[in-house]
């Protein structure tokens, strides 16, 4: 049984290991922590928990974790992730990093968007963790930078056509709308009910989201070139779930029918991603609490435009069900494990 530590685990994504490692038939969670509730059971900060799992929550202390686990995942904000997972690394153990501090494999374009890195020496054996891109590469590493939500969802509904050189990578529009979990649990005014609810914005407009080079990282990997995009996160009144709805230019005639052959072909054996038939096209209802990405598409015959179509659970595969298909990659377990759980509906 692999011993489990979720540091950082008070919050949505630390929430969702916890349901979804509840029901891992080959791990355990040994250890959690948790700053500001430390000295709480698990069980008061997260009622669904009662009964189940009622650990009690520790301050960060990285030699006693590492002592109680052999896995670890950090759900920390960026920055303080980096202050612990080298020391984790240190002492023989394994990470899936949840935050942004090892996804970018460029320190100074971290720093651009973040703040100095802290490890950056770290940045070039840190594995970008989207498995139906990265399968081989998870499999032998130490560090996992588990993708961020929106790229998720973005990375795997252009994937094929730039690995295929289909579309122009300078057409590329990618307009995503998120639940409100996705902006974390901590209390902020945006995130009120009486801010939010009955309200549909856009926000990070013009280029200024952080998920922007990373999703430009792994796009430009895939189109073997530099690939610039606009991109317009939105914030949606529901709990979870990203859709993003992508626009691009084909450089070559092709029908809506052999596009989406070329979709099966190119995820075809993936256990999570599911492409729909001609005609149908995803919704966040049809992935809520499991670890699909759902993707359709179309050729628009008036503009010319090819529209791509993806739908996840942002808490899920945009985090926690994607950092344990990431965990059973690196521990050789069937890579499903655990995550076979079918959508919440309605």
């Amino acid at each position: 049984m692999l011993r489990v530590a979720i540091v950082g685990a008070s919050g949505y994504t630390g929430a969702e290991l916890l349901r979804i490692l509840y029901a891992h038939p080959e791990a355990a969670v040994t250890c959690v922590t948790s700053e500001q509730s430390a000295g709480k059971r698990i069980s008061e900060v997260f009622p669904f928990l009662r009964g189940r799992c009622d650990l009690v929550l520790e301050n960060l202390e990285p030699v006693r974790v590492a002592e109680k686990a052999d896995f670890i995942f950090t759900a920390l904000p960026h920055k303080a992730a980096m202050e612990v997972v080298p020391t984790f690394l240190r002492l023989g153990r394994r990470v899936v990093d949840l935050s942004a501090d090892y996804r970018l494999r460029d320190a100074r374009e971290y720093e651009l968007w973040y703040e100095p890195h802290l490890s950056p020496a770290l940045l070039k054996n840190a594995v970008y963790g989207l498995p139906e891109l990265k399968r081989a590469r998870i499999a032998g590493a130490e560090l996992v930078a588990n993708p961020g939500c929106y790229p998720t969802s973005v990375i795997l509904g252009l994937a094929p056509l730039l690995k295929k050189k289909l579309i122009d990578p300078a057409t590329v529009i990618a307009d995503s709308k998120s639940g409100v979990s996705g902006a974390g649990r901590s209390a902020k005014v945006d995130n009120l009910f009486c801010e939010v609810n009955d309200g549909f914005k856009a926000y990070g407009v013009g280029g200024a989201h952080r998920h922007i080079p990373e999703i430009e990282q792994e796009l430009s990997l895939l189109a073997g070139k530099k690939v610039t995009i606009s991109f317009t996160p939105h914030l949606v009144p529901m709990d979870r779930g990203i859709l993003s709805t992508i626009y691009a230019m084909p450089v070559e005639a092709a029908t809506t029918a052999e596009l989406l052959r070329l979709y099966q072909d190119f995820y075809k054996g993936e256990p999570f991603v599911r492409v729909l038939p001609e005609g149908c096209f995803p919704s966040t209802a049809h992935v809520r609490g499991a670890n699909f990405c759902d993707i359709g598409l179309t050729l628009d015959q008036r503009t010319g435009r090819l529209i791509v179509v993806s739908a996840i659970d942002n808490l899920v595969k945009g985090a926690s069900g994607q950092a344990v298909q990431n965990m059973n990659i690196m521990n050789r377990l069937p890579e499903n494990t655990g995550l076979e759980v079918l959508p919440i509906f309605p």
